[in-house]
């Protein structure tokens, strides 16, 4: 768990002051519950509640949008003595290392978005990602993976590169060691279209469609594994409760016959053509 995301204090105090300031929400050493598991278990002042809800399993992933940049979330600021500054573009982002995550002690309170933090929701807080935007986070340990949305910043711990939420953690299965390796990587909402299968002109090939959101991205990955194609003409789209798993776009029909064959050769899989005028 995040020692201290950065809350609306610490965004107001950046309003004011401008880059370097430092958060006014100072860090302090948490006491480890006596029940913690070693290297990264939850705090006596945090950790889950008594009582949480028993459907956390069916809290779906967070739907990227196209949404503005936060006026003063994104500025350089300063934190533990270190200098931040926030990327300003939400594509081509990809870092692995550790996950850990907040919960109660944090719940209810604003977050460097100025949103109020909820647990129980499909968010997570980063120290340089774009607020607001989105990432998916893949546990390198079972390949579970979530879709998150950046609210909110820390950890602050030279060792982890994310803060996840007490629900996102638990779909990721670590809650109880508290941090896992994980792989983060940021999405472009434009390649999450919410209205038609094929987002803007062009040919493209859809390989599969489910209804997790982690079987597409399994079948992403494979299909970039063993094609040795760039992450770029790989795609998940979101459409009518669906994860369409897409290539392209393609120059020509030949180009996309040519991946048809190689998807069938190679994987064993009829593949779908798109085309989108």
């Amino acid at each position: 768990m995040t020692v201290i995301p950065i809350l609306m204090a610490a965004v107001l105090a950046l309003a004011l002051a401008g880059c370097g300031s430092t958060p006014t929400r100072q860090a302090k050493t948490p006491t480890p519950a006596p029940n913690a598991p070693q290297g990264g278990g939850y705090y006596l002042d945090d950790g889950p509640e008594a009582t949480p809800p028993a459907n956390l399993d069916t809290v779906p992933d967070a739907v990227p949008r196209d949404e503005p940049l936060h006026r003063f979330a994104n500025r350089t600021y300063t934190a533990l003595g270190n200098t931040y500054t926030p990327r300003t573009t939400r594509r081509g982002f990809s870092e692995e290392g550790l996950a850990s995550w907040y919960g109660r002690r944090f719940h209810g309170r604003k977050t460097a978005s100025g949103e109020v933090y909820d647990m129980y929701a499909m968010t997570a807080a980063h120290p340089t990602l774009p607020i607001p935007s989105y990432v998916r986070v893949t546990a390198l340990n079972s390949g579970k993976s979530v879709v998150v949305r950046i609210n909110d910043r820390g950890p602050f711990h030279s060792k982890r590169v994310i803060d996840l939420s007490y629900t996102a953690a638990h779909k990721l299965g670590y809650i109880r060691q508290g941090s896992t390796r994980v792989r983060v990587e940021s999405i472009d909402p434009a390649s999450h279209d919410t209205q038609g299968e094929a987002l803007g002109e062009g040919l493209f090939l859809q390989v599969g469609a489910f209804s997790s959101a982690d079987n597409a991205q399994r079948l992403r990955e494979r299909l970039t594994r063993e094609l040795a194609l760039h992450a770029g003409r790989t795609r998940v789209v979101l459409n009518d409760k669906l994860h369409r798993v897409q290539l392209g776009p393609y120059p020509s029909d030949v180009d996309a016959h040519a991946d048809r064959d190689r998807v069938r050769e190679r994987l064993d899989l009829n593949a779908v053509l798109l085309r989108r005028d």
